[in-house]
């Protein structure tokens, strides 16, 4: 991995081939990125430079049989943990060893991928992913060895935050104080889901969002459209690579999040006064809660987004308004006065509090439904004057 296939991120680039080149390496460091922004990419760029003796801050000038595995993510001192679940492949005790095929797929094909993507690529994305203590102990076990090649080794884990309890108190210690010449790469979206016992042993990089400029100049470059597209594009974008990928190729998650979007926000409106509509709610929940948990999360923060852009539309701030619904007969500007400062704080608290739930295994069905209604009376809720 190069660090120029990297999308921007210069100053933690510079960051990171610093401390090699002056060998100060810590052993634990927190990558901290918004989605689509590139830290596994640049974690594995990184790991590369470490691992083949690399110089003058890109993969290309160290031990060229060492880049040629590292390219093919098969070198002996590269590890990975990522969330994982059981499949039909695996149907006890999953551990990322047992997906490394899968996942060196997923990485060919989309580096910039998030966690739904990776159970999509699974097949189980009707799961939610975690990071166990079966994990753990496997990580502890690998990094307690010497390194095959006698210089590092490197863990890359991916979405910390989907560390249980049990597996990341098992990992403090190692953290804290990992063998010689061991690094340690962790990778959240969140850094507010990680526990502080951990979080206090790392040293934290923050990446920052694309700008709309890198995300247009890539695309250019890299998916060969036109300009005026790619400005489009990266307008919706919002600072996401992955996403911007997803528009240009429409995405179905997209259209089916709006199509399940904008048929709540309608039975919502009519639900209010209305006792036999709450039947289509109970429907609507019903529908959402016979998908997977991460696709439940991944649409209740699509909800978030959407409502944000609402309320922005309401307050005329359309330089920062990139999204454009396709619904037929749905119009943002109209709905727009119906998201502003007197009910958002709350519309937001509630879609993060049924996160919350949901991915502690909460009944999706009553999660949903109760939101649902939540919703019905802060859409009719009056702007304070």
């Amino acid at each position: 991995m190069l660090f120029t296939d990297i999308i921007d991120q210069e100053t933690v680039k510079k960051q990171l081939v610093y401390s090699v080149d002056q060998g100060r390496i810590p052993h634990a460091q927190l990558l901290v990125a918004p989605k689509g922004t590139g830290a596994l990419p640049l974690a594995i760029a990184y790991a590369q430079y470490i691992l083949c003796n690399n110089s003058d801050g890109e993969n290309i000038t160290g031990d060229s049989a060492c880049n040629l595995k590292l390219n093919k993510l098969m070198h002996p001192d590269l590890h990975f943990a990522f969330p994982v679940a059981t499949t039909d492949k695996v149907k006890r005790h999953p551990v990322s060893d047992l997906f490394l095929e899968e996942w060196r797929r997923f990485i060919a094909n989309n580096p910039y991928g998030d966690v739904l993507d990776w159970f999509q690529q699974l097949g189980n994305e009707n799961k939610q992913g975690q990071i166990g203590v079966d994990e753990a102990e496997a990580i502890v076990k690998k990094l307690s060895l010497k390194a095959y090649e006698g210089n590092y080794k490197v863990m890359i884990i991916w979405m910390a935050e989907k560390l249980n309890n049990a597996a990341a108190n098992k990992l403090l210690k190692l953290i804290e104080e990992p063998p010689e010449k061991t690094v340690l790469l962790l990778i959240t979206e969140n850094q507010e889901q990680i526990i502080n016992t951990i979080l206090s042993r790392c040293q934290v990089l923050k990446l920052n969002p694309l700008s709309e400029n890198h995300i247009k100049n890539a695309l250019v470059e890299r998916e060969h459209i036109s300009e005026n597209e790619a400005v489009k594009i990266a307008h919706q974008a919002d600072g996401n690579w992955n996403k911007a990928i997803h528009i240009l190729h429409h995405s179905t998650n997209e259209e089916q999040f709006e199509k399940w979007f904008i048929l709540w926000i309608r039975t919502a409106f009519k639900a209010k006064g209305n006792a036999a509509v709450i039947q289509e709610l109970i429907a609507w929940s019903d529908a959402i809660a016979a998908t997977g948990r991460e696709v439940q999360k991944s649409f209740l923060h699509y909800c978030l987004q959407f409502f944000r852009q609402a309320m922005l539309k309401n307050y005329a701030a359309d330089a920062l308004v990139f999204l454009e619904p396709s619904t037929p007969n749905f119009n943002l500007e109209k709905f727009a006065p119906f998201v502003h400062s007197g009910n958002i704080l709350e519309i937001s608290n509630e879609l993060n509090d049924a996160i919350f739930h949901i991915e502690r295994n909460g009944n999706a069905k009553i999660i949903l439904l109760d939101l649902s209604i939540k919703l019905t009376r802060l859409l009719h809720q009056k702007e304070a004057v």
